[in-house]
């Protein structure tokens, strides 16, 4: 996990103005990790204003790859002299506190854009640093783990902030923790692109159904009392299916479904069905579970 963070920050924390004084924190020190890019400019220089935002364009689209530090020469002479800077915008890229590559002037969008991409390889590949994180989140997650899983989805959230697997995995972290307001806030603050990716419309649906289950998960036994009474009792066996699922009994809950569907699929316009797709949205499609109830699901629709 270490290495996934020295991989870099979150987008909005790569550039930075510094001086003098924060040279060798901001610089030399920063890029022992990821490679530091300088931008040795002045207000007055009209490249400089070209090239500027350029620069931090394509370190933005790097995603914590690649840091951008900003330095006026007019205010830094002495460090802009002892770095031989003749002429701006003069730009030089550090890595493990060594330079390793150098421009001047302005360059087209295509040359920044490679030279940047170049220089984000320095750190080796982040998304298979980025992959073995998550890797191991969900295998703790798995194991009931769920302070170290939540630890690890926490930072790669701090680096991939809008990831939908990290977002979706520390919301089932906290729910898993009974933090169910804190993985609320995480699944409502999610980008609107993250919240539409199926892990997360996944969580938001089991949200809601723990939601809807309400007392009624409490009162298991007298909804078993009513079907024992009146098999065909459909809201009773609905009732019920929703409080065992919310009880983590998802097996015994689908079963309960599938049966008001056997016994009148077209009750309260397919309420049960219906039911049931939520059910499949929570689980995910790849869960064990859904695949095996869409088969039986789909037996009793069609035979």
């Amino acid at each position: 996990m270490e290495s996934l963070i020295g991989g870099g920050a979150p987008a909005n924390g790569v550039i930075k103005d510094t001086d003098t004084a924060g040279f060798r924190a901001d610089v030399i020190d920063a890029s022992m990790q990821t490679p530091v890019i300088v931008d040795f400019w002045a207000p007055w220089c009209g490249p400089c204003k070209q090239l500027g935002p350029a620069l931090e364009r394509a370190v933005q689209a790097a995603r914590g790859k690649v840091k951008l530090v900003k330095i006026n020469v007019d205010q830094n002479q002495a460090l802009a002299a002892q770095m031989r800077i003749q002429s701006i915008p003069a730009v030089w890229a550090f890595f493990q506190g060594r330079p390793i590559d150098a421009f001047v002037g302005a360059l087209p969008d295509s040359q920044i854009k490679t030279f940047v991409e170049r220089l984000a390889k320095q750190a080796g590949d982040g998304d298979d640093a980025l992959q073995d994180a998550l890797d191991h989140a969900r295998e703790a997650l798995a194991a009931g783990d769920f302070n170290a899983a939540g630890n690890i989805y926490g930072q790669v959230l701090q680096v991939e902030p809008g990831l939908p697997e990290a977002i979706a995995g520390f919301a089932r972290t906290l729910l898993a923790l009974g933090r169910r307001a804190e993985a609320e806030e995480v699944l409502n603050t999610a980008p609107p692109e993250a919240a539409k990716a199926p892990e997360v419309v996944s969580v938001v649906r089991e949200l809601e159904l723990m939601a809807q289950a309400g007392d009624v998960a409490a009162d298991t036994r007298s909804l078993r009392d009513r079907l024992a009474k009146d098999p065909d009792d459909h809201q009773a066996r609905i009732d019920l299916a929703t409080a065992l699922f919310a009880g983590g009994n998802r097996q015994g809950a689908i079963d309960e479904l599938l049966e008001a569907i056997r016994r009148d699929r077209e009750w309260n316009e397919q309420a049960a069905r219906k039911e049931l797709l939520k059910y499949f949205e929570a689980l995910g499609p790849k869960d064990p579970l859904t695949l095996s109830a869409r088969r039986r699901l789909s037996s009793l629709l069609f035979s």
